[in-house]
């Protein structure tokens, strides 16, 4: 992926920024230019909080070329607090076991790298377990 793609991504990747709608007041992410809850324009940004639950999950242990220095890893859907639904790795869960409804937060990390070692580092949103917040 270029550069410049990383540059234009920044804002949702290291920050969770989508839209409202300020029409029906739905929140998207990632960013659309029209509402799929109401069809309307939805240009206004909306920074979300980064906090939300495990909705699903899943282990990888055969990875697609990139990410095999994480071997293995969860990735999961997590439902954000304000509504959407996003796929992300999970992390530091040390022993911890993952399970469906337990609170995250989200923290920026190392994605992948891309091309050889001096290759471009790719960082990005990840989840790690809220240790304060209780399982719903």
């Amino acid at each position: 992926m270029e550069i410049s793609r990383h540059w234009r991504l920044k804002k949702q990747r290291y920050s969770l920024i989508g839209e409202v709608c300020p029409h029906c007041d739905a929140k998207i992410f990632p960013p659309r230019d029209v509402c799929p809850e109401c069809g309307q324009e939805a240009r206004s940004e909306f920074a979300f909080s980064g906090r939300g639950q495990v909705y699903s999950h899943t282990t990888i242990y055969d990875a697609p070329a990139g990410y095999e220095n994480n071997l293995p890893y969860t990735v999961a859907l997590i439902k954000l607090d304000e509504g959407p639904i996003v796929t992300a790795q999970l992390t530091d869960l040390g022993a911890q076991p993952v399970e469906i409804g337990m609170p995250v937060e989200m923290v920026t990390r190392r994605i992948r790298e891309d091309g050889d070692e001096r290759g471009m580092l790719v960082y990005g949103y990840k989840f790690r377990p809220a240790w304060n917040a209780p399982i719903k």
